[in-house]
């Protein structure tokens, strides 16, 4: 979806298939990457090692098609807030955006 919208997408398996989280949140930093992922060690690395990151989106417990529909809705709705370094948590019944730092 992301690829036949125009977006650059790079999967981790592309980047790197055994690195850690630590490694794609630096490559993606180092590239401005958005990571998009079900894994809530990225928030560990972001709020408790305070690794810095360009933006992470997350989703929890949602099938791929509710995956693919909030990814739309993202993407009209808060496109700002996806390429200013926040750290977006996604459920099926909620956007929660947060700050950069905050």
């Amino acid at each position: 979806m992301l690829l036949n919208d125009g977006h650059d997408v790079l999967s981790a398996l592309d980047v790197d298939p055994k690195a850690s989280d630590a490694e794609l949140l630096n490559f993606a930093l180092a590239d401005q990457r958005v990571v998009i992922t079900e894994d809530k060690d990225f928030g560990e690395l972001v709020f408790v090692r305070r690794q810095p990151h360009a933006g992470i989106i997350r989703f929890t417990n949602m099938t791929v098609h509710d995956k693919l529909q909030a990814m739309r809705q993202l993407l009209e709705h808060y496109p700002k807030e996806v390429e200013l370094q926040c750290i977006i948590v996604v459920t099926r019944n909620r956007i929660r955006i947060r700050q950069h730092g905050s």
